[in-house]
């Protein structure tokens, strides 16, 4: 490869490629980080941090419940490369298992919410609550920034409310809706959670009628295992339900992740953020699935954006639909049978030990009064193995799941000092505490998807079924610019699925993490090395979050020197588009800044802007290496231009994978950035999700990291995720990364990208321009090759290009971000040149094919790059095409060279999908079989 690009080595290359400004000699900043270990070396030691952390059973509840994952489900979805590697569907024909997986996660929300439309997964509870949210301020008629919130929900999803509305201005009015109803004055909606955070169950029919009749909308949060038994939220009339998916296999794992949801009612499809799965058809009118509108909206609208999700939580959605489809509504509903004799049992042993239970009407939590013994009941509990939630110093709450046994409420009684409990005499007095209007008379999952694979045999070959659909990293590289699909190593991901890290619940005593936390405290300061940094906080549990927490923090700091004013963020144009949506949450106002032709940060404009919004400068968002894929040279005077005028620096790390090793952020002038671990540092993106958006900052920022209301002493800053630590339970998988690649390690596979990149970029070139280049003609860790000339000229089109890389076994690059008509290639340093060159010489065999279209052999809307991606149907019936079959799916069978071995053939289950007819025809959950009787 470096002779492809013309220097003699990696630290050759770093010396052309990156400005000599900003370049630091090797190791710099790393000295501190360990030496590398080997997979084994690094698997004990996480074995023995392991170990230090302490598994109870938790009855602690509050959105967070122990479940047991089928080990179907376990093996082949979670630790199953087919699943975890994939990306975001964004190329839907290869993408069709996913996509199914998805839309029965869509279904699986409708049908026990009772709402007519749901997305494909949210980040958690409490931050689809604040989506919920700012949904309906946007939907209602209602001017009023007040919004109501009933006592009842869950602390924490209260406490990023709060962050939210602030920025927005939105007025939280809290009251105890059981009570004290509505609140006087306007109000422009409601959030009331089902069954509460103590474990009380309300009919809200009439305060939803109430709420509906002065104007408002209401959301509720509830619990989907519940609503197998109660009467869905969308049959009391809210307007939208949100809430987390958690309990449906998807284990605690300390806060995360897990699959958030929401959903709405008929109308409010438009309004709904984040992705959602809509049926089409394809080219033959097959049903076929793809992303429907919200399809990468924040990218598009920037600063109109209702929302900048980004990365969803796809893995986590998935595992959640299968244990739907493996349960079935009868398994479900006796899970959640059983799960609340257990609490009925429970209260019934209190009472006839002399306990108050506080309320009559329960689902799964038990609310027990204790005066002034909160503390020795939940100690006793404690040595029996047990946590309960300690309320308050008279309060208790016990939280019963899906792994109660008897032996745990026989020693969850005895806590209490009910000696000898008798659970078979309870039982047959216990009786169900669920209010008899509100139970539910509904059907629910009766499509196909959930009745027809209850046994192992069954749903082992529907995971297979579906992934074969799929183009993920163990079929082929996935050279998406702007997203870093690298490896995911098996010894990093293997210690995921330890109990010792997935069974522990995030408000647990700090102590019962102490591996855990050791493995956070651990990989914050590597971050701080790597980065140059003074401070790193792990809880933002999405990129978007990251980005979002950063330009908190900068707000925050310029509040705290009265500079209240300072709310201009500057971005240029080519950035990200969650960047302009980040700005706007965060209360600021965007001002768009120029790129020049070469697609650095045009400075003429950018002084001009700066001097102009001087007063008012609060920050600056950009993105390094550009996201042209260029290390600017320009980025100090960048940096120093809006220093000057009182602003911070943001500097976006979604290519942190083009400066580890190499340069840092927090020393050539930033602030503050976001990292992405699901990008640079190996947490698998897993069809769209899980991701991990820690935040870094200079010391200046630090006070304002973010805080958690059950984690004192974390940051005195907003909560921004639901869990203290976010999505905690990933966390070792960037620890391993970075403790087996040590500095050098981590120098090396910067520069290996960054030369994969410029190799790609030489033997591409003279086919497809590339659009940008730094000094030397080098690019960073990724390019843009240049179609539209070839557009213009032949009618093919970037997504005729896309689509055709099917056909050779690929899975395509970005399309039209960040420059349209464009495709951008990043092949990071996971790949081996065999695979490079196999995609260049796909990318040049189609190139040939263009030429053929341009020269007239074949017409512009009929041939092997429009009929794309063909399929094994296209090998049988009629065939009326210019180019013969064996040209449209066996193309790559050219490439092989003599001896080689041929690459495997990919058969994409569907033709090119009708984008527009989807969206026309707006079907979002499981279409009935006769759909694909076709």
């Amino acid at each position: 490869m470096l002779e492809v690009i013309g220097v003699e080595s990696l630290d050759a290359l770093a010396a052309a490629a990156v400005p000599a400004s900003i370049l630091e000699p090797a190791g710099a900043g790393l000295q501190t980080l360990p030496p590398a270990a080997s997979e084994h070396e690094a698997l004990a030691e996480l074995a023995e941090l392991a170990r230090r952390n302490t598994v109870t059973t938790s009855m602690i509840g509050l959105g967070y419940h122990d479940t047991l994952t089928p080990p179907v489900i376990l093996r082949n979805v979670v630790e199953n490369p087919a699943w975890y590697t994939a990306y975001t569907p964004y190329q839907p024909e290869i993408s069709q298992g996913r996509l199914e997986a998805l839309l029965n996660f869509q279904t699986m929300v409708t049908d026990l919410t009772g709402m007519e439309l749901a997305n494909s997964s949210m980040l958690d509870e409490a931050t689809a609550a604040a989506e919920a949210m700012t949904l309906l301020r946007r939907a209602g008629k209602s001017r009023s920034p007040r919004f109501v919130v009933d006592a009842d929900v869950l602390p924490q999803t209260k406490a990023v409310l709060a962050t939210r509305a602030e920025p927005l201005g939105i007025e939280l009015v809290e009251v105890d809706a059981a009570t004290a109803g509505l609140p006087d004055g306007e109000f422009f909606g409601v959030l009331l959670q089902l069954p509460g955070a103590s474990g009380r169950v309300l009919d809200h029919t009439a305060l939803i009628t109430a709420a509906h009749e002065r104007g408002a909308l209401v959301a509720v949060a509830a619990d989907l295992l519940a609503l197998t038994l109660l009467t869905p939220p969308g049959e009391q009339g809210a307007d939208a339900c949100l809430g987390t998916s958690q309990r449906f296999g998807v284990p605690m794992g300390y806060g995360g992740p897990h699959a958030g949801y929401l959903a709405v009612r008929q109308g409010l499809a438009r309004q709904l953020p984040g992705r959602l799965v809509g049926v089409s058809r394809d080219a033959d009118g097959a049903s076929a699935y793809r992303l429907a509108l919200q399809t990468r909206e924040q990218h598009i609208r920037r600063e109109k954006a209702t929302s900048n999700i980004c990365t969803a939580q796809v893995l986590l959605a998935v595992v959640a639909a299968m244990y739907a489809s493996y349960h079935g509504a009868d398994g479900l509903r006796a899970i959640a049978t059983r799960v609340h004799r257990c609490a009925t049992v429970l209260a019934q042993g209190l009472r006839a030990g002399g306990v108050t239970v506080v309320h009559e009407a329960f689902f799964d939590t038990v609310l027990a009064q204790v005066p002034g013994t909160a503390d020795a009941v939940v100690a006793a509990a404690r040595t029996a193995g047990i946590t309960l939630r300690r309320v308050d110093a008279d309060h208790v709450g016990i939280a019963c799941d899906e792994a109660t046994t008897p032996q745990h409420l026989v020693a969850v009684l005895r806590a209490f000092g009910v000696d000898a409990p008798d659970l078979a005499g309870l039982d047959a007095v216990a009786v169900d505490a669920l209010p008899a209007g509100l139970l539910r008379t509904s059907e629910y999952l009766t499509h196909p998807a959930f009745t027809s694979y209850h046994s192992e045999t069954a749903m082992l070959r529907y995971l297979r079924e579906l992934s074969d659909k799929d183009v993920a990293l163990d079929r082929s590289m996935i050279p998406l610019g702007s997203c870093t699909m690298k490896l995911n190593a098996t010894a990093e991901m293997e210690p995921i699925t330890w109990p010792e890290f997935s069974r522990l619940h995030p408000f647990a005593p700090q102590s019962d993490a102490a591996g855990l936390l050791e493995i956070v405290r651990q990989l914050e300061q590597w971050l701080v090395d790597i980065t140059g940094y003074d401070a790193v906080s792990l809880q933002p549990n999405a990129g978007s979050q990251g980005e979002y927490a950063g330009l908190l923090a900068i707000r925050a700091y310029h509040h705290s020197r009265g500079e209240t004013q300072r709310d201009v963020c500057l971005i240029p144009s080519s950035a990200h588009g969650t960047n302009a949506a980040s700005a706007v949450m965060a209360g600021m106002r965007v001002v768009v800044v120029a790129c020049s032709a070469d697609g650095d940060v045009d400075l003429a404009d950018l002084r001009a802007k700066a001097e102009q919004h001087g007063e008012n400068l609060a920050a600056i968002m950009v993105t390094y290496p550009s996201t042209h894929g260029v290390y600017e040279h320009a980025i100090r005077e960048i940096c120093a231009v809006v220093h000057d005028h009182g602003g911070q620096v943001y500097v976006d790390g979604a290519n942190l994978n083009a400066l580890v090793g190499l340069a840092r952020p927090g020393r050539f002038g930033a602030d503050v950035s976001h990292l992405n671990l699901h990008k640079t540092f190996c947490i698998p993106h897993g069809g769209g999700g899980p991701g991990v958006g820690p935040v870094g900052v200079r010391a200046h920022l630090t006070p304002f990291l973010p805080g958690h209301p059950d984690a004192p002493g974390l940051g005195s800053g907003a909560a921004i995720s639901a869990a203290p630590w976010g999505s905690a339970s990933i966390l070792p998988i960037s620890w391993a990364y970075i403790r087996m690649m040590g500095a050098d390690g981590l120098r090396r596979a910067t520069l290996t990208a960054v030369a994969a990149a410029n190799y790609v970029a030489r033997r591409l070139d003279e086919y497809f321009p590339v659009l940008y280049t730094g000094e030397h003609a080098m690019v960073a860790h990724e390019c843009i090759l240049d179609l539209r000339p070839l557009t213009k000229a032949t009618g093919v089109t970037v997504d005729d290009v896309a689509k055709r890389l099917a056909d050779y076994g690929f899975h395509a690059p970005t399309m039209s971000f960040p420059v349209a008509g464009t495709l951008m290639v990043e092949p990071t340093e996971s790949e081996n040149l065999d695979e490079i060159d196999q995609f260049c010489d796909a990318m040049i065999a189609i190139r040939r094919e263009i030429d053929r279209v341009g020269s007239g052999e074949w017409p512009v809307d009929d041939n092997p790059l429009r009929g794309a991606p063909h399929t094994a149907q296209c090998l049988v019936g009629e065939w009326e095409h210019p180019y013969d079959r064996a040209t449209a799916v066996f193309p790559a069978q050219q490439l092989a060279g003599a001896g080689a071995r041929p690459r495997p053939k990919v058969w994409p289950p569907v033709r090119r999908i009708d984008g527009a007819y989807g969206d026309r025809n707006l079907v979002c959950s499981c279409p009935p079989i006769s759909a694909f009787s076709s």
